[in-house]
Order: structure tokens, then sequence, then C-alpha cells
């Protein structure tokens, strides 16, 4: 209903954003998530969640990130499905011109998936990242896995 009123959060379609498995990862997270309702986007490939003042945004088809120091976490969804996402520093190159630098958000890409899927939960919505990968990992699990993260102990 209301999401139809709203602006549309603006956003840059990733390089691979025409990739048939994006539409698959877009289509299974149709609807309201993480308490809130989706918002129109203004890129392909791209979804939205939030209150009209802010919004979780993913992208899908970004660049894979590579082999990297930065933080990577392995999420499991309520179904089983791990997902291994890149935390970039805030300096980081991977992390987009839309991320909320001012205010704060997280920034979150896919490790070892392509096309790999980026979320941005900006810290006004009062979300904990923990509250959101969850919810997205049944839906990126549709792209391959090639890579998984390694922690500094599994290195020899």
């Amino acid at each position: 209903g209301l999401a139809g009123c709203s602006r549309p959060v603006l956003l840059d379609p990733g390089p691979a954003a025409p990739d048939p498995l994006c539409g698959d990862i877009l289509l299974a997270l149709r609807g309201q998530r993480f308490g809130f309702p989706e918002m129109g986007t203004t890129a392909q490939a791209t979804m939205a969640w939030g209150d009209g003042t802010s919004a979780i945004t993913l992208r899908c088809g970004v660049e894979p990130p590579p082999p990297t120091t930065d933080r990577c976490i392995t999420v499991t969804g309520s179904d089983g499905t791990a997902i291994d996402w890149i935390n970039p520093e805030p300096d980081s190159p991977l992390i987009p011109e839309h991320a909320d630098s001012e205010t704060g958000s997280w920034t979150f890409i896919t490790y070892g998936r392509v096309p790999a899927v980026e979320i941005v939960v900006p810290a006004a919505l009062q979300l904990e990242p923990a509250d959101v990968l969850p919810g997205v990992a049944t839906a990126v699990q549709r792209a391959p896995a090639g890579r998984e993260c390694v922690g500094a102990t599994d290195v020899g």
C-alpha cells in the first residue's frame, strides 16, 4: 500500500545485474521483510525495505569480492543454509556509494558466490545485521558457492 506512494530508493545496478540468478533471488525476497515493507528502487536487480526515511538495500550482481583480510562471517538461515559474507571496513573500496557513512551502516557482500549479493543495513533502522542476514540466506543460496571463508587458523 504505502510503498507505492514513497519515492524509490536510488541505487546503481551491479555489473552482473542481468544474471538470471539475480531474478531468481529477487523473486524469492518479494514482499515485507525484517518488519518493513518493500520499497521501490531505481535499478535492475535491486530491492529495498524500509520506513520511508531509511532502507535496507540489496543489490544482486555486484562485483564478487577478491580474497581479502576483511572480516568474513558465516551466517546460517533458519533452514540451515550457510552463507559467507564479507563485512568490509568503512574505508574499503568495497563499500558502495549509497552506504550512509555519516549516520552509520553495515555493508555485507556474499563471498565466493556468483553473482555476488550486497546488503546495506542502515543503523537508523535499529536492526542488528544478525536480524537481517539469516532472512535472505535461502534466497541468496540460489547463487552457487565456489569459495568459502577461511580463518587464520585454516591457512597452513
